[in-house]
């Protein structure tokens, strides 16, 4: 059993979370609370926090603001699945501090956006809607995802549910790749090192992995060059695992599509030529921020901080601090 809060070398107690409290039923009274989503003045002492709840996009800077002064903490919890925004961080975190990432928060509307994404691309929903705007009648033939072969790249939490939805859709084969090989209940992931051979099998490439240094600029010219003529490449990821100047090359020569949730830059602005590349659709990273984004993170937030007050080891721990 991992030590209970109070036998821990911080004395700090307070929880800082995103969320006012009162919302959240069912907190443990071990703690004392306070509501920070951001704002330019603390709540309170940053050295008396020991659990911080990471405010939900708001961007790096806000997010490790107060870590600096956060002398006593002893858990940084992120309300999102990637934990790039806060990992530089970790180093100077004292010792022993978790870092817990929000899996089991975001599977599910990521995934879905995933699907969506590819369905609206292969079918060409985006012209349609401009049809639409210019009450054009523009009937024709388009892609069906059903017999497609699909490369998920990333298959975490987020990527196996992305499989689950593909199967209904009848496609002909999920491939998959990971940092490491395994073997799940659907068959072999693969390691990123088969990446080569398997990108020309894919009619579909669908990214869910997180942003590292491994991941950093994987989806460049290369990458891109060995995946099959007219393939769409789906970004639910982040964007700096995609070289975007390399991206927009393959689609202006018009050999490629992309359906993009996440851009690099990002926000992408005004200007950009990948707003206007051939086949590129683009949604402005919302894969997580559902409906089901804030019950999810209640339940979250209410659990983890269940089993610190217990002295239990706490869920989804994705780095400590040395």
């Amino acid at each position: 059993m991992a030590p209970s809060p109070a036998s821990q070398t911080s004395a700090a107690t307070d929880v800082w979370l995103p969320v006012p409290p009162a919302q959240i039923d069912g907190l443990p009274d071990a703690f004392t609370y306070h509501f920070w989503n951001g704002d330019e003045e603390f709540p309170a002492d940053p050295a008396d926090c020991a659990f911080y709840v990471v405010p939900y996009m708001k961007g790096q800077a806000v997010a490790v603001r107060p870590l600096t002064q956060m002398t006593g903490v002893r858990v940084v919890q992120t309300l999102t699945a990637g934990i790039d925004h806060v990992a530089a961080a970790v180093p100077d975190l004292p010792s022993g501090t978790q870092l817990c990432n929000a899996r089991g928060v975001h599977e599910a509307s990521t995934a879905e956006l995933a699907l969506a994404l590819t369905l609206a691309a292969l079918r060409q929903l985006p012209a349609f809607v401009r049809a639409q705007d210019a009450e054009e009648w523009s009937p024709g033939v388009h892609e069906a995802l059903a017999d497609k072969t699909v490369l998920i790249v990333g298959h975490g939490a987020i990527g196996s549910a992305v499989e689950e939805r593909l199967i209904p859709f009848e496609v002909e084969e999920v491939l998959r790749v990971a940092r490491s090989e395994r073997t799940v209940p659907r068959g072999p992931v693969h390691d990123l090192g088969r990446l080569p051979e398997l990108l020309p099998r894919a009619d579909v490439v669908i990214l869910c992995t997180p942003l590292t240094e491994e991941t950093l600029g994987l989806v460049g010219a290369g990458f891109l060059a060995r995946m099959k003529d007219g393939a769409l490449l789906v970004n639910v990821a982040r964007g700096g695992v995609v070289d975007t100047k390399s991206l927009v090359a393959e689609l202006e020569s018009g050999r490629l599509r992309a359906a993009l949730d996440v851009t690099d830059p990002e926000p992408l602005p005004a200007g950009h030529p990948l707003w206007h590349a051939p086949g590129a659709l683009i949604t402005p990273h919302v894969g997580g921020p559902t409906s089901a984004f804030l019950p999810r993170a209640k339940r979250l937030l209410r659990s983890q901080l269940t089993r610190w007050a217990a002295g239990e080891p706490l869920e989804h721990t994705v780095a400590v601090a040395k």
